[in-house]
């Protein structure tokens, strides 16, 4: 058995949860605070142990069996994430996934997240960004809609 820290997608209502079904559920738990942590493309995070300026990051903990590990959850794991092994904030060393800077492709999208202490925060985040922008189109699309209907600039 493997005890595992899940910090993305795989975790509990993200889309890749049922990677690990069947996997025993240990609780939440944060790292301890020796990570960066960066969101690739906006898709999935990674982790990235550094020696200075790190942060506690969110995640749950889990046990599976080496079979799921290794079979079910590493094969649907990015390219620019590796197994690796990581330090909980009690002190605990589990299993996790490692960011491979060098494995992200020129170009691609990468963010320093760690100020938002986990995915989840980053998604609503996102979330909230994205519903505040829909709401400034929506005004200025009311505003021009009104404004033409008076006569005005079209």
């Amino acid at each position: 058995m493997r005890r595992m820290f899940l910090n993305g997608t795989a975790m509990s209502g993200q889309k890749d949860h049922a990677t690990i079904a069947g996997a025993a559920f240990l609780g939440a738990a944060r790292t301890a605070p020796c990570y960066r942590f960066f969101a690739v493309r906006d898709e999935f995070p990674g982790l990235l142990p550094v020696r200075e300026n790190g942060a506690s990051i969110e995640g749950e903990l889990y046990e599976m069996p080496e079979e799921m590990l290794y079979d079910a959850l590493l094969p649907e794991e990015p390219a620019e994430l590796e197994l690796g092994a990581i330090v909980l904030d009690d002190g605990t060393v589990v299993n996790a996934m490692h960011l491979q800077p060098e494995r992200v492709a020129a170009g691609d999208r990468l963010v320093d997240i760690s100020g938002y202490g986990g995915w989840r925060a980053y998604q609503a985040a996102l979330r909230a960004a994205g519903s505040a922008a829909d709401s400034a189109a929506a005004g200025s699309a009311a505003g021009s809609a009104g404004a033409e209907a008076a006569g005005g600039p079209r």
